[in-house]
């Protein structure tokens, strides 16, 4: 996976190859329980497996994001024909995008996709943006509003009729995820529509987890490339504080400070995994509600924690590392610059502000934290 990302990351050449070899490996089955024909990973062993393979190419998990996303929500699911047909699915290696957010007219909260009766079948009506991963998959996951107006859920298939996935994400970091614009005109809905009220409760700590193990990867790389470069590095300054690079008390004191860096978030990590998995214990033990809601806002608040910190230590690791390399490191060559385009990308997602806002409520006024952010025009007063 590593081989190969920087030509990626220049040509703009999406990773088709990389996740069709995670595809022949069932890397998307890794939550799928043994006895179901996955791998029956417990999810701080599967964020620590994403974060190794954000340290190859931060694309790849940011591109299954919503795939995993999917794959939580089934196997915790309850026993029935829908779980049954979805876990088949994903152990004989699927792959699901997803397709929530809109750009268009509708107010916060609401969606204009239409999921909607179409003869025997459920139809999908609408244009979708940040589509994450969808391009690369065999169905895609997406939430819209139903006939009464409640909101709900289908799977489509990727290559449906009636199905258009558009490459049109034009970010400046991540530029390799197919973020872009997914257009469904009547496409044909498999099995009956899921209330999204329905699905995991703790599905955004999951989502956000899953950006956190992205950043790691991201300052893990940064890390050991300037470490790499300072290895081969024989240029040095009049002034410089060692005869090379490599002996350079300052220099090696950057690089340090980037692998403490990149040490720091991973470990912030770690510890978020942990109220995660408890979690979804949470919901895998049917717990009482009130007992189950206690320990999902935990995990909301952790994860906003973590999320506030590592943010400024990976942004900081991929800035501080040119203040240890000469002006040939901004070379397009080495693309060095895109571990801070990355990671700034990733951490534009649901921004740092309003988690540091949520933890502070609940931390003043005991305020629970609003689990689903959504993205829309201000409704009309």
């Amino acid at each position: 996976m590593r081989e190969g990302a920087v030509a990626r990351e220049q040509d703009r050449d999406l990773p088709y190859a990389a996740i069709g070899w995670l595809k022949e490996a069932r890397f998307g089955a890794l939550r799928v329980p043994e006895d179901e024909g996955g791998f029956g990973a417990i999810l701080p062993d599967l964020f620590a497996l994403l974060a190794e393979l954000a340290e190859a190419d931060s694309n790849l998990p940011q591109a299954l994001r919503n795939h995993f996303g999917f794959a939580e929500d089934t196997v915790g699911s309850p026993t029935g024909e829908r779980r049954t047909h979805w876990v088949e699915r994903l152990t004989a290696g699927d792959l699901f995008g997803g397709a929530w957010s809109e750009t268009g007219p509708a107010a916060v909260g609401t969606f204009e996709t239409s999921i909607h009766r179409s003869g025997a079948r459920w139809g999908l009506t609408g244009q979708k943006y940040y589509t994450t991963g969808s391009l690369f998959a065999d169905w895609i996951d997406v939430v819209g509003t139903g006939e009464a107006g409640e909101e709900t859920s289908v799977v489509v298939p990727a290559k449906a009729p009636g199905v258009e996935v558009i490459d049109d994400w034009d970010g400046f970091g991540q530029r390799l995820t197919a973020s872009g614009t997914a257009l469904f005109e009547d496409a044909p809905a498999i099995g009956e529509p899921l209330p999204t009220a329905d699905r995991f409760p703790y599905g955004p700590a999951f989502f956000q987890a899953v950006h956190l193990a992205t950043l790691i990867g991201i300052a893990r790389a940064a890390a050991s490339e300037v470490a790499q470069a300072f290895r081969e590095r024989n240029r040095t300054y009049s002034h410089a504080a060692g005869a090379r690079p490599s002996a350079d008390l300052q220099v090696l004191q950057v690089v340090g400070r980037v692998h403490g860096l990149a040490y720091a978030a991973g470990a912030i990590n770690e510890q978020a995994a942990q109220a995660v998995q408890r979690a979804y214990e949470a919901r895998a033990a049917g717990l009482p509600e009130a007992e189950a809601h206690a320990i999902n806002v935990a995990a909301e608040i952790e994860l906003a924690q973590a999320q506030s910190v590592l943010i400024g230590l990976v942004l900081d690791a991929g800035t501080i590392l040119f203040d240890a390399l000469c002006a040939s490191a901004t070379s397009r060559r080495h693309a060095l610059d895109r571990h801070w385009r990355n990671a700034r990308t990733i951490a534009s997602h649901n921004p740092r502000i309003f988690k540091d806002r949520v933890v502070g409520d609940d931390a003043v006024n005991g305020t629970e934290p609003p689990f689903q952010r959504k993205i829309g025009q201000m409704r009309k007063s």
